[in-house]
C-alpha cells in the first residue's frame, strides 16, 4: 500500500495512523488565509470601534484555542503537546483585506499542518463573527499551508 495513504486499513476503513515507532523531532507549520471586508468593516477594525471588542485580539486568542482543539475537530488527528503557537495579522487598508497567519511548533511524532490550518481558519471566522453586524458579505479564502518542516516527508515551502 502507498505509504501516503496510510490513513486506511486493509479493508479500506479510515484509521488513525500509528506513530508509536516514530522518533520525536522538532516540527513546525505555518498556514495563512485572507478575509475580504468592506471599507466600513476595515475602518472599524483599525479604529477599534467594533461593538464586540478588539477584533484582532479576540481572533488571535480564538486561533490559538483552535490549534489546541484540532484533535477534537478533525477525527484522525493526534493530540499533540504544542510547544508554541502564534497568530499574526496583516491589514491592507487599500484592498480591505486582513491576512491571518498561524505558526505552530511541536516536539512530536507527527506534524502540525492541520493545527496551523485550523488556527488560521478559526481566526478568520472570528473576524467574520465579530464584524457581521456591519456587513455579512465578507469573504474568507486563500487558506493554505505556507510551509512545514520536520518529519519523514521533510520540508515544504509553498
Amino acid at each position: 500500500m502507498d505509504e501516503r495513504l496510510n490513513h486506511f486499513d486493509a479493508g479500506g476503513n479510515a484509521v488513525m495512523v500509528d506513530v508509536g515507532g516514530k522518533e520525536i523531532t522538532k516540527r513546525e507549520a505555518a498556514a495563512s488565509g485572507v478575509i475580504s471586508v468592506n471599507p466600513d468593516v476595515m475602518r472599524a477594525i483599525l479604529e477599534g470601534t467594533v461593538k464586540k471588542g478588539d477584533v484582532l485580539g479576540v481572533a488571535r486568542v480564538a486561533g490559538i484555542m483552535a490549534v489546541k482543539q484540532t484533535s477534537s475537530l478533525i477525527p484522525m488527528c493526534h493530540i499533540l503537546p504544542i510547544s508554541s503557537c502564534a497568530v499574526d495579522f496583516e491589514t491592507d487598508e487599500e484592498n480591505c483585506t486582513v491576512k491571518a497567519t498561524c505558526t505552530v511548533r511541536v516536539d512530536g511524532k507527527t506534524g502540525v499542518e492541520m493545527e496551523a490550518l485550523t488556527g488560521v481558519s478559526v481566526a478568520l471566522l472570528t473576524i467574520y463573527d465579530m464584524c457581521k453586524a456591519i456587513d455579512k458579505r465578507m469573504e474568507i479564502g486563500e487558506i493554505h499551508l505556507d510551509k512545514k518542516s520536520g518529519g519523514k516527508s521533510g520540508d515544504f515551502v509553498r
